[in-house]
């Protein structure tokens, strides 16, 4: 394995419950052996791309019900091309040259696993997409 794989997989968190086995299907395999690090890794830039995405799109998230907020982040990951390729973008340039070797060969499948991973890390940590209360001085 070169240097680069080398330091991206040594700086990726361990998931115990993201389980490989026999039993898996490839892209279950990728998923959790690859997929989830990343994206538990990422987690942090993710939310605050997608805090700037809200504020782009002039703030309208901050007036909506908690329902509606998760169907703006669904519609956000899944619908909005723009956002999306560069959610993917942020993904894909942290995999080895061998792990992004086996996503092309699924990568249709494996961008489905992928998007719906990153909306449910976003909606889980909706509660961070509040505005901030002002401080009494």
């Amino acid at each position: 394995m070169n240097d680069r794989s080398t330091n991206l997989k040594s700086i990726r968190p361990t998931i115990a419950s993201a389980q490989v086995n026999d039993d898996m299907s490839a892209d279950e395999c990728f998923q959790n052996a690859t997929l989830r690090p990343i994206i538990k890794m990422q987690n942090h830039l993710l939310t605050l791309v997608f805090r700037n995405y809200i504020a782009k799109r002039k703030n309208v998230f901050y007036d909506l019900s908690l329902q509606k907020q998760m169907a703006y982040i669904e519609n956000a990951i899944h619908k909005d091309m723009k956002f999306r390729n560069s959610v993917k973008g942020m993904i894909i340039g942290q995999f080895t040259i061998e792990e992004y070797q086996l996503y092309i060969q699924n990568s249709s499948a494996l961008n489905k696993r992928m998007m719906n991973i990153v909306k449910e890390r976003l909606v889980s940590n909706i509660q961070l997409f509040q505005l901030p209360v002002a401080k009494a001085v």
